[in-house]
């Protein structure tokens, strides 16, 4: 391996790259970086000991089998294994709340594949605490928290931020990984393509009677999707779109209540339920960043799109940039490029974007298809996944897609 931070320190630079954002996406990268040799500062806003609490507050992620494989390949997966439970089996319903008998549209079984289980699910306290400790032990990952960027400036020579302390950083690159509303992506005068959905997310674990066998359910309701994703133990994650104003209501009831409305959609398959750790809600919109890179610049994860969690796939593209990315900046770093040129960024680029954006508006068809009881979309909609379902060769490309094995997969992801 070169000496650490050879490459930015033989150009006057700090680091090599300047990360925005401490959650997952930019943690993530910092790591895969590492691998070539890279030195990364991390810079959020958030002390290390908020980010790494260990305490449940319902948050978990539906990781597909290329998200793990990238895992194993960051060499976190070790420490995660035994708090990850498999999904060995997907059932997607189609239904109204007080139906009888609920139409099953799709059964997807990772049986049906040779690589194992379609992903795992994983809560957010346990992959948050695997990536802080990562970047702990790498000499060549700083971390600075309870930091924000104030300023930004990109030129073709470096890019510089200006930190709330008034301190000035220099790097080879500029990373957003802030979110949604990412201050890099904004500083950067990036506009976005985007718009809100009326709905809001309810989002919290139960824990059930009887066991879930790693089987994930999406039940479609009028409103809109109801996710029963399977944890380890007899728990479950869930994550419930309202209308608007239906979810402020239900959120603001005491849990003894949230659960009464919360049963009679779930229903009793799983025995009886009750909460297991927090609530909380979030608004769902669909928001695209209009580029995904600048001048010494990109935007990862929800700083380059966020879209509907209908299919669970928010983090799992976020993961996919960062693999596309590394891959990106380990190849040229290999041929002697610079990776943060604008030639080398056009291939991050080229290679996610459409790739995102065909995704956002996949997510954005099924939610308006399916967040509606109008009874010839309802036939359509039925006919179309029971023919799905009667279909081996079909329904395996859709399991393919699912865990993540389409497409150009990065070095990481393969």
């Amino acid at each position: 391996m070169d000496n650490p931070g050879k490459g930015a320190i033989l150009r006057g630079m700090e680091h090599d790259l300047i990360i925005v954002g401490g959650g997952l996406n930019g943690p993530a990268l910092a790591l895969a970086a590492a691998q070539s040799g890279l030195s990364s500062v991390v810079i959020d806003a958030l002390p290390i000991a908020a980010r790494q609490a260990s305490d449940f507050d319902g948050r978990s992620y539906a990781l597909a089998l290329s998200s793990q494989r990238m895992l194993v390949g960051l060499g976190l997966w070790d420490a995660l294994a035994d708090d990850a439970q498999p999904m060995r089996q997907i059932k997607v319903s189609d239904g109204r709340v007080g139906d009888a008998e609920v139409f099953l549209g799709l059964h997807f079984d990772s049986a049906e594949i040779e690589e194992g289980p379609m992903g795992y699910m994983l809560e957010d306290r346990y992959l948050r605490r695997a990536l802080i400790s990562a970047m702990e032990a790498s000499p060549l990952i700083t971390q600075r928290p309870e930091t924000r960027v104030i300023a930004q400036n990109t030129t073709l020579e470096r890019a510089q931020v200006t930190l709330d302390s008034g301190e000035t950083l220099t790097g080879r690159l500029l990373i957003g990984a802030d979110g949604r509303r990412s201050g890099t992506a904004e500083r950067a005068g990036i506009q976005r393509t985007g718009w809100g959905y009326g709905q809001t997310a309810l989002v919290c674990a139960i824990a059930h009677e009887k066991p879930h066998n790693g089987t994930a359910h999406q039940l479609f309701l009028p409103p809109g999707p109801l996710a029963i994703l399977p944890l380890t133990g007899n728990r479950s994650s869930i994550v419930w779109s309202e209308k608007e104003t239906r979810a402020e209501a239900i959120n603001a009831l005491p849990d003894a209540d949230y659960l009464d409305i919360l049963r009679p959609r779930f229903g009793d398959f799983l025995g009886e339920i009750s909460l297991a750790g927090q609530r909380f809600t979030y608004p769902l919109n669909l928001t695209l960043a209009n580029s995904f890179i600048g001048t010494r610049l990109a935007l990862v994860g929800d700083a380059a799109h966020g879209m509907h969690p209908i299919a669970g796939q928010g983090l799992n593209a976020g993961l996919r940039d960062v693999a596309a990315l590394a891959h990106v900046i380990a190849h040229a770093t290999r041929r002697g490029e610079d990776f943060a040129s604008p030639q080398a960024l056009a291939r991050y680029q080229s290679w996610r974007r459409f790739d995102t954006a065909s995704l956002a508006a996949s997510t954005d068809l099924f939610n308006r298809l399916f967040s509606n009881d109008n009874p010839l979309l309802r036939g359509i909609r039925d006919l179309g996944m029971a023919a799905i379902n009667a279909a081996p060769s079909l329904r395996r490309s859709f399991i393919r897609e699912a865990a993540g094995l389409t497409g150009d997969l990065p070095d990481l992801m393969r």
